[in-house]
């Protein structure tokens, strides 16, 4: 099934001008691009230097094995990154945490990180028998498991980045964790939609009146009620 393409006014799009002067705009935004890359590098020299929290020893996760360890998600490398994905226990997979199932399709393509000794796997809120199906129906090929009960998560609601480090005795320490927009680092279509001329076409953006955006409870997570990504599952 192909998702709608919306109908969108003449009106809404940018004045045309020559070559040169589009240049001349695009090199005065890029001096604030270059700024805004500098300040994150900044920001990511810092974020190596935070301390570091000890994991229990005794932490557990649900796999395909059973309960194991935490430690056996990191597959032997030295460090892990895992989403905490939110799960509504008894819901179908239409009801879904659009949001998670966003993030986690957009991550399942592992090797580079494989190849600077990182793991990336995916830690679901609901059982793993319950929610392992759901991995499997939308083709995922990160490592899943259920962290229900487990103390990794140490309190905090699900829908989460958390980056662990690994050492020589197998003790594991978490480095850093972020929520909310924070996992927008992950959303490789959010990335290109900034770039386009109609952005996230969201409410909240600082666009020009006309420009389109989504209505009637659909927006990029979620189209007609389901989440957007399942909508390829169904054709047919």
């Amino acid at each position: 099934m192909r998702l709608p393409i919306r109908s969108v006014s003449a009106d809404a799009r940018p004045e045309t001008t020559t070559r040169e002067a589009w240049q001349r705009e695009l090199d005065t935004l890029l001096v604030r691009e270059k700024k805004h890359t500098r300040e994150g590098d900044a920001i990511a020299a810092a974020r190596r230097r935070l301390p570091m929290v000890e994991v229990p020893a005794d932490a557990t996760i649900e796999g395909p094995d059973g309960v194991v360890p935490f430690v056996t998600a990191f597959e032997g490398r030295r460090m892990l990154v895992g989403y905490f994905h939110m799960w509504h226990d008894g819901q179908g997979f239409e009801g879904q945490c659009i949001g998670c199932t966003f993030t986690s399709s957009q991550i399942q393509v592992p090797e580079y990180l494989n190849a600077a000794d990182v793991t990336l796997a995916v830690f679901s809120e609901g059982t793993y028998a319950e929610s392992r199906p759901y991995a499997d129906w939308l083709g995922y090929r990160l490592p899943w498991y259920s962290a229900r009960g487990s103390s990794v998560p140490a309190g905090r609601d699900f829908g989460f980045f958390a980056f662990f480090l690994r050492d020589d005795d197998d003790r594991v320490y978490e480095t850093y964790w972020t929520t909310d927009r924070g996992t927008e680092v992950a959303d490789m279509s959010y990335i290109l939609l900034d770039r386009t001329v109609y952005g996230r076409q969201e409410a909240w953006e600082d666009s020009p009146d006309g420009w389109p955006r989504f209505s009637g409870g659909d927006y990029t997570w979620r189209i007609a009620g389901r989440p957007t990504v399942q909508w390829r599952l169904l054709e047919g």
